[in-house]
């Protein structure tokens, strides 16, 4: 009778010993699963994924001197932490520099590279400045552009079709510098100038 009973203690202690290890590591994994949730979810989320978006947007670039030197305004803009990268639906890019010619560029897509201070800008891409006293006014159209607002340069390899004044010009690829007011075409294009005037 008494080998019977401590048989039943060894085997009733075992048995709570068996749950408290099953406890342990119960308790282990859970928070090993909650671990990898919270690192999934630190800042909003997997790294590919939006973490904010902003509707009817306008954001300004300042010089060093507090003056505005180029505006990126859109219907949408959807930000990814991959990357720094932001996606904008209608986007328009106003150069602001002073003394410079106002440039305004429009398309139907763009994104922008926050961290290179690069704007690529996707289908019907529309460049306009207009004429000043020193220089005509210039409208350029292709699909596809790199706009680098700081160094004030565009560049495409894109066809293009361009009018500078009464002049049209069409070719492949080109490279653009509205601080030094040159243009560069990668390929050979044409050039349409129109009939002089009779005296």
């Amino acid at each position: 009778m008494v080998n019977y009973k401590r048989t039943a203690h060894r085997w009733r202690l075992l048995a709570i010993m068996m749950i408290g290890v099953f406890c342990a590591f119960g308790s282990f994994w859970l928070v090993q699963v909650m671990q990898d949730d919270d690192s999934g979810a630190g800042l909003g989320g997997p790294l590919d994924e939006p973490d904010y978006i902003v509707e009817n947007f306008s954001f300004v670039r300042m010089t060093e001197e507090g003056k505005p030197n180029y505006v990126v305004s859109g219907k949408r803009l959807t930000h990814r932490p991959l990357g720094d990268v932001s996606e904008v639906e209608q986007p328009v890019v106003q150069g602001m520099t002073p003394g410079r010619p106002r440039m305004t560029i429009v398309a139907k897509q763009g994104r922008v590279y926050h961290e290179e201070h690069r704007v690529d800008l996707l289908g019907n891409v529309d460049i306009q400045r207009p004429a000043t006293p020193t220089s005509e006014a210039l409208r350029v159209r292709t699909q596809a552009l790199t706009v680098l607002p700081d160094e004030e340069i565009m560049k495409t390899d894109k066809p293009i079709e361009m009018q500078l004044g009464a002049a049209t010009v069409q070719g492949t690829g080109m490279v653009a510098n509205n601080a030094t007011q040159k243009l560069h075409l990668a390929s050979r294009g044409q050039i349409v100038y129109p009939p002089r005037p009779r005296p």
